[in-house]
């Protein structure tokens, strides 16, 4: 199994947790409102950005996923998904998380649209780890930083575009487009499911995609230079179940059909295949955070 990329993102929130966490537990013996941690510090505030202070609804959790080793693949793996959001107002409840969303925070919140930071990774690629890519040199864990903008027209829509920039194993630029029906079947039971649209560019394309000189004569496979656009296409769907207003479960299928030269590339086409599912299981928690 690999767990190195995503045991990164574990890690930076973990740590983030571990470093709040103590002062909001000092604070919540004193507020007379349980239900609401107070992080009790001043946040300075950011010329030409919101201010932090107020109250905030923040979800973490984590699953586990089940897809291939590496984008093209065949063979499957278990790989841990970290799960975090927060966003402005408070509820205390959770709000709609899609199964391809970043990490992220919602600094905007106003009229149905949301905007913000968000964080995502990609594992290490090991070619020792799998036959299919004897030959080919490794690629380092890649750590995703950038921004997202959603929409929400009406309650049981949602529309997401996010734009990242890889540091590490593909330092390029990644960017996904996605929208979700949400239908509530009936009380604490919700469905979902929506088209996904994923863009690359060259430099987040080539580690994954192309075959040097190199690689193809230590693996048999014919040399390949693969270029960025829209990698793939797909669909997702979602059932979540809400334990309580906080706690949540949710079991996720992913698809995606790779295109352009992530298909078109010997490791794909001699090796694995370009459609690509995942399945996911599991659970967050949601609660208040107020900011001073």
């Amino acid at each position: 199994m690999q767990f190195e990329g995503r045991a990164v993102l574990l890690r930076i929130l973990a740590a983030g947790a571990a470093a709040a966490l103590p002062a909001m537990a000092c604070a919540q013996s004193a507020q007379p409102d349980s239900s609401v941690w107070t992080l009790p510090v001043t946040v300075p505030s950011v010329p030409f950005l919101p201010t932090p202070s107020g109250l905030w609804t923040v979800t973490i959790g984590a699953g586990g996923s089940f897809q291939p080793y590496f984008l093209g693949g065949t063979h499957y793996t278990l790989s841990p998904i970290p799960i975090f959001s927060a966003q402005p107002g408070g509820s205390g409840q959770h709000q709609f998380i899609s199964p391809r969303d970043s990490g992220g925070i919602a600094l905007f919140d106003a009229g149905g649209f949301r905007a913000g930071p968000v964080i995502a990774g990609l594992p290490a690629r090991k070619a020792s780890n799998d036959s299919a890519l004897n030959g080919l040199n490794d690629v380092k864990s890649t750590i995703e930083l950038g921004g997202f903008v959603e929409y929400f027209p009406v309650d049981w829509f949602r529309a997401r575009a996010e734009v990242r920039r890889g540091i590490r194993g593909a330092d390029g630029v990644f960017a996904d487009l996605t929208a979700d029906a949400i239908v509530p079947i009936w009380d604490r039971l919700t469905w979902s499911a929506g088209p996904r649209l994923s863009f690359a560019n060259t430099h987040a394309t080539s580690p994954f995609f192309s075959i040097d000189q190199t690689e193809a004569l230590a693996s048999g496979l014919p040399v390949f230079n693969a270029g960025g656009g829209l990698q793939s296409v797909g669909v997702g769907t979602q059932l979540r179940y809400q334990v309580t207003p906080q706690w949540e479960v949710h079991s996720t299928i992913e698809y995606q059909r790779l295109t352009g030269d992530a298909a078109a590339s010997p490791l794909t086409t001699q090796r694995g295949s370009p459609n690509q599912t995942s399945f996911t299981i599991g659970g967050s928690y949601s609660f208040d955070l107020r900011v001073r």
